[in-house]
């Protein structure tokens, strides 16, 4: 054919590049060229409002010149050309793709992300996209899209699919066909929920579902046993359902910007490197969510409510952040003075009265230096109190009278002392106390004098004593908010305790209730109950309907032989544990699947 009537030929072709030029941004013929090559297109930042047939047609089309010369040498043989597997579109301003993906067959990475000035428009996605069926990498992030074709889920052999910063209300449950994934991005979208579909997804590595409106996390994602790293920030999320402690692998966990009012229990997280849970309003940490994190490095809680730290904080002997900004935090274990690895501990915004602000300003090492110091200090003062003189008052001997001064503290624990002397409460008058640790001795009942501090009183330890009854002097501590009686020997409550109209939270696991004490269901305010470790033979799911405010409730290790339907109308129930009872009902594979499916599983039988 000559080259004359190779020209008309390619005149008369609907689909030749020579018609397109007039319509079609221009793509340098080396490029494309190259591409044919190499198999490799680079198509970013050009300001794109459609991308050329030509692009699309690369491994259909002969090349221009083939029409115009017959003469090739070895390297310009178009009919050996590669198929294009790579194909980057970011930046530009496309608002739609053309049907003639299809054409592509070969794709391996498809690159639609917005990273410099220019991102892209797309309102919607071919259903052709389904064709690609080797594609690996999907990145289709920083457009407007609002949904997605079923179709997408068909691309069976990704391994990464980026959708974050769209408009997407919804993700399909197909996701759960892409069983190869290993990251998965839906961050900054409108979602308000995500499809249970998910925990098939075994193979994911990274999951990020950040700056949405999501509410829960649904139970199926514990299958994920191997994901490293989740991220849930920025979202509405009031609680972490137990079941995420089955995330085997999880190295990083991030929460910040919720409405969490708990830390999450993760004991079989033996691999938590880094735990971040800033901005929410986390007001209690206990021994119970410290004690299984022995491998975190990173603890972030800025921006919560806490006013304390337990003893167990000394347990993570690996961690090097410790992040305590803007709490309302009094006092600190000396003993972080003695952590080898931290580096860094940050404490701005709290009331820290015992320690003076010049030496939070010089950093972390001198502030660590201080603790040190106190800790001498304190065992100097020890060894002192051991030959008390006459100028030496007993208070000074027993309790830590600065501490109780700035941090309104009284600390009495860990003495094996059967009473709590009257020098221990004189040395408190006048001074407005709020906690009171009487944990770790062999008490074998309360204090009368408790009682005294009932005007300012919010917080008891009692835990790790010998006690078997409540006295009413406790019940007269109307402002009480927290109380742990955890690891006594108590079989009942008194009714009167239910003038605590403020508590919160009540600590009774490891004691000997044979009942569910019948005192709890009357005050309104409680939000959370463990009494696991127990005998406790039965709970009336009636009354417990009446506590708005439960969220969490652990039986774990009881002998209940029934779990009454009705606890499945406790719809703000978010943690309920019931393992270790011996009931036949709900069978221990419901109860795997975690709260929400338990109480499912409770409401559907219901009688009608």
């Amino acid at each position: 054919m000559s080259r004359r009537e190779g020209s008309r030929f390619a005149n008369r072709r609907p689909g030749s590049a020579f018609q397109s030029r007039a319509t079609e941004p221009p793509v340098p013929a080396g490029l494309i060229k190259t591409a044919r090559k190499s198999g490799q297109l680079n198509l970013s930042n050009r300001e794109l409002s459609e991308v050329p047939q030509s692009v699309w047609r690369i491994n259909v089309d002969p090349p221009e010149e083939s029409y115009l010369n017959v003469s090739f040498t070895a390297s310009d043989r178009w009919w050996d050309q590669t198929d294009l597997t790579k194909l980057i579109l970011a930046s530009n301003k496309l608002q739609c793709l053309s049907e003639d993906i299809q054409l592509l067959p070969a794709l391996i990475v498809l690159d639609n992300k917005w990273f410099q000035v220019h991102d892209n428009l797309l309102s919607s996605l071919p259903c052709a996209i389904g064709q690609l069926s080797q594609l690996q990498k999907l990145n289709i992030s920083h457009n407007k899209l609002k949904e997605l074709p079923d179709e997408l889920w068909n691309l069976t052999s990704l391994r990464s699919l980026y959708l974050h910063h769209n408009e997407l209300e919804r993700i399909q449950e197909g996701i759960g066909k892409l069983i190869h994934l290993e990251e998965l991005d839906v961050s900054s979208n409108q979602l308000t929920a995500i499809p249970s579909t998910l925990g098939e997804l075994s193979s994911l590595l990274k999951f990020i579902l950040a700056n949405n409106k999501l509410k829960y996390i649904p139970l199926d994602i514990s299958k994920m046993r191997s994901l490293k790293l989740l991220d849930a920030s920025h979202n509405e999320l009031e609680g972490v359902p137990s079941e995420l402690a089955n995330m085997v692998s999880l190295q990083q966990l991030y929460l910040r910007h919720n409405k969490l009012h708990h830390l999450p229990q993760l004991p079989s997280c033996k691999y938590l490197k880094e735990l971040h849970v800033g901005n929410n309003q986390i007001e209690y940490l206990g021994s119970e969510h410290l004690k299984n994190l022995s491998a975190v490095t990173v603890l972030e809680l800025r921006d919560n409510k806490l006013k304390s730290l337990p003893d167990e904080i000394l347990m993570l002997q690996d961690l090097e952040r410790l992040d305590l900004t803007n709490n309302d935090i009094s006092s600190l274990p000396y003993g972080l003075g003695n952590l080898p690895k931290l580096m860094s501990l940050l404490l701005e915004g709290n009331p820290l009265r015992s320690i003076r602000r010049d030496i939070i300003n010089r950093g972390t090492q001198e502030l660590l230096k201080y603790l040190r110091s106190r800790i001498q200090e304190e065992t100097t003062g020890q060894d002192k109190s051991d030959s008390t003189t006459a100028m030496t008052l007993p208070s000074e001997s027993m309790i830590n009278t600065y501490a109780l001064g700035t941090q309104k503290l009284l600390e009495y624990s860990d003495r094996k002392a059967t009473i709590v002397p009257d020098e221990v409460f004189d040395a408190c008058d006048g001074v407005p106390v709020t906690t009171v640790n009487l944990s770790k001795n062999l008490l074998t009942g309360l204090p009368s004098r408790i009682s005294e501090l009932k005007a300012t009183i919010t917080d008891v330890n009692l835990g790790f004593n010998k006690l078997s009854s409540v006295s009413l002097e406790l019940c007269t501590l109307e402002l009480l908010i927290h109380l742990d009686l955890r690891n006594n020997l108590l079989a009942s409550l008194p009714m009167e305790i239910k003038q605590l109209q403020q508590l919160q939270t009540v600590i009774l696991s490891f004691n000997r209730f044979k009942e569910f004490p019948n005192a709890l269901y009357h005050i309104p305010a409680i939000e959370t109950i463990l009494i696991s470790n127990n005998q406790v033979g039965s709970i009336d799911a009636f009354q417990l309907m009446q506590l708005d405010k439960l969220t969490t409730l652990d039986m774990q290790n009881n002998d209940l032989m029934q779990v009454p339907p009705e606890l499945g109308s406790c719809v703000n129930l978010r943690t309920l544990l019931l393992e270790g009872n011996p009931f036949r009902n709900p069978r221990a594979a419901i109860l795997a699947r975690g709260t929400a499916a338990v109480l499912e599983y409770l409401r559907n039988r219901i009688p009608t």
